[in-house]
């Protein structure tokens, strides 16, 4: 098991009033699986993805990720966690416009302090896997939409994480691009074992993914995912 909520709630304060973002949440996701995060604006799926990503801890209730409760972690070890874990495709893509295409996926390893003869390999590779081998030498403005969003997958792949997380990952794309990013998405989670988890209002992704997790006002519909 990669990722477990025990009766997960969150709060927000907004002003005088609160925010229950997530209702007492429970929920197993296993290694390897491909979900796809469902419910309608301000349902609460992108704050669990938040949880599940480690970029904000629970009200109430536990969150593991890898066996490990994040609840009580301190800033920097949530950190180390996420930078060891976990990867993540964000919709503006977040690439760093004064660097190339390399230098962009090469930048978490050299957070990592990586020796630059494995941080060459490994970003080469990468690039080569999501079909941007040819354009490693680029700055990130002189691509086009669908190609930033493969540095994006590139750059949240190359540190090998156990889980890849984005939120609405083609909705800054049309349609063509979309089903290739998803079609590349697919061969990753089969042939690396990528556990992948997106939330989403896309069709064709929530009809790829192996399981479908609904939420609704901060619950499970129907108390469970489906």
């Amino acid at each position: 098991m990669i990722v477990k909520f025990e009766e997960v709630a969150k709060e927000y304060r907004l002003g005088k009033t609160t925010v229950h973002a997530l209702n007492n949440i429970s929920l197993e996701v296993q290694q390897g699986e491909f979900i796809a995060l469902v419910g309608p604006s301000g349902s609460g799926k992108s704050t669990a993805l938040h949880l599940m990503g480690a970029l904000d801890r629970p009200s109430s209730g536990s969150v593991y990720i890898k066996g490990t409760k994040i609840n009580d972690m301190n800033d920097k070890e949530l950190a180390v966690l996420r930078r060891d874990t976990i990867g993540f495709i964000f919709q503006s893509f977040n690439l760093i416009p004064v660097l190339s295409v390399f230098e962009n996926v090469e930048f978490p390893l050299m957070l990592k302090k990586v020796p630059k003869t494995e941080r060459n390999r490994r970003v080469t590779s990468v690039l080569l896997k999501v079909g941007l081998e040819k354009r490693m030498n680029h700055k990130t403005e002189e691509l086009s939409g669908g190609e930033r969003q493969r540095v994006a997958i590139a750059r949240a792949l190359v540190t090998d994480p156990s889980i890849l997380l984005s939120d609405e990952p083609t909705a800054n794309l049309d349609s063509k691009i979309g089903t290739e990013i998803i079609e590349l998405m697919q061969t990753l989670n089969r042939d690396q074992n990528v556990t992948l988890i997106f939330a989403t209002h896309d069709d064709s992704i929530i009809k790829k993914a192996k399981r479908t997790i609904r939420i609704r006002d901060g619950k499970l519909q129907n108390g469970h995912d489906a």
